[in-house]
């Protein structure tokens, strides 16, 4: 049975789905391609019909949840970001979560490709925080700062055991600090 490019299409974007979603959970090395795309819903051998390696899958993976991530936070009120990126529901919700947080040490050891699509993501994001309403967008450095350290705090909590007191302590903390620091009501 002739397949046609519609469906071809849909495939290639089901599986990156599923690998955008187990490569968060489990890492790059955490998920084999045999398995990926079982759970895609397809057999090992037809990888190769839409990817030329796992490396690039990788990188289209990572492209959809920093696009993801993206558009979900562009004309968000940073408030609004900031409470729900620094929350026990977001840190626990790994697959579905952000990809910058769950992969980016795994991202500084990957092909160059890998870096390049992170690097954009960053670049992406903090576009997206820096269209607020005039007097309300960041500077370049503070949306950086507050980026990044949300970031960091959403690893260092995903690092401890997850009834861990000091993993929702991190989350509290640098939560309430950013936005002191941003100048804006406290969650």
């Amino acid at each position: 049975m002739k397949v046609t490019k519609a469906q071809v299409q849909e495939n290639r974007a089901r599986i990156v789905e599923t690998a955008s979603t187990l490569f968060r959970e489990r890492g790059y090395d955490g998920v084999g391609v045999a398995e990926l795309m079982t759970a895609a819903g397809f057999t090992h051998g037809g990888f190769y019909k839409h990817f030329r390696s796992k490396a690039d899958l990788m990188a289209e993976a990572a492209a959809s949840g920093i696009s993801q991530r993206v558009a979900d936070s562009d004309g968000v009120d940073l408030v609004d970001f900031v409470a729900r990126y620094l929350s026990r529901e977001h840190r626990d919700a790994r697959g579905a979560g952000c990809t910058m947080a769950a992969l980016g040490g795994d991202a500084a050891r990957q092909s160059e490709d890998i870096k390049a699509t992170f690097a954009d993501g960053i670049e992406r994001n903090l576009a997206a925080f820096q269209r607020g309403e005039p007097g309300d967008a960041l500077d370049r450095a503070r949306t950086l700062d507050t980026f990044a350290r949300a970031v960091g705090a959403l690893v260092l909590s995903r690092a401890c055991p997850d009834d861990s007191p000091l993993a929702d302590e991190i989350l509290e903390t640098c939560r309430r600090q950013i936005l002191a620091e941003l100048g804006l009501p406290k969650v």
